[in-house]
């Protein structure tokens, strides 16, 4: 049976094979330990009955209360290749939106790549939708264009009226997101 549990710092030396995949973004470790002690409740890890790590989110709640844009965010969400399609990354985002909840966010947003469809999808039928376009959000390499993202949106129930999940008309640049 799949165990759901916190991440910790030790599982940063064995979580390599879910980072394996090309559109998973990674990060340094410092990164990866500013969440650990700023956001801890957001970074969940999903482990096989014999150890093996198969999965995890790294989120944060952030935004302002006051203007209703306090809100979670997903900062990553991997799965490892051989662990897919087993409803691991709807149980993650679950939790992630459980915890959302608990904090009185008003919705869950997080970025991902245009051309990575089959995320796109899989947040579709977990109830996202598109806000907005972010042009250039993803710096590429090897001399290839930057690509954009679709900043998707799920609101919460403390957003009766749904104001967070309608998009914007137009595209924006990474440095008009707040």
């Amino acid at each position: 049976m799949t165990t759901l549990r916190a991440f910790t710092c030790d599982d940063l030396f064995r979580f390599n094979n879910i980072n394996l995949d090309p559109l998973t973004e990674t990060y340094g470790i410092p990164f990866y330990l500013q969440y650990l002690a700023h956001w801890p409740e957001y970074f969940v890890l999903a482990e096989a009955p014999g150890g093996e790590l198969m999965g995890y989110i790294m989120g944060k709640a952030e935004g302002s209360v006051a203007r209703e844009e306090w809100h979670g965010h997903v900062t990553a969400l991997s799965v490892a290749p051989e662990f897919r399609r087993l409803g691991l990354a709807a149980k993650l985002m679950d939790m992630l939106e459980e915890i959302s909840e608990r904090k009185g966010a008003f919705f869950v947003d997080l970025f991902v790549r245009v051309s990575n469809q089959v995320a796109v999808n899989m947040y579709k039928q977990l109830g996202y939708s598109v806000y907005r376009t972010v042009i250039e959000y993803y710096s590429a390499s090897n001399g290839e264009p930057d690509e954009d993202a679709y900043d998707m949106r799920k609101a919460l129930s403390r957003d009766t009226e749904k104001k967070s999940i309608i998009p914007l008309p137009h595209p924006v640049r990474p440095e008009d997101i707040e």
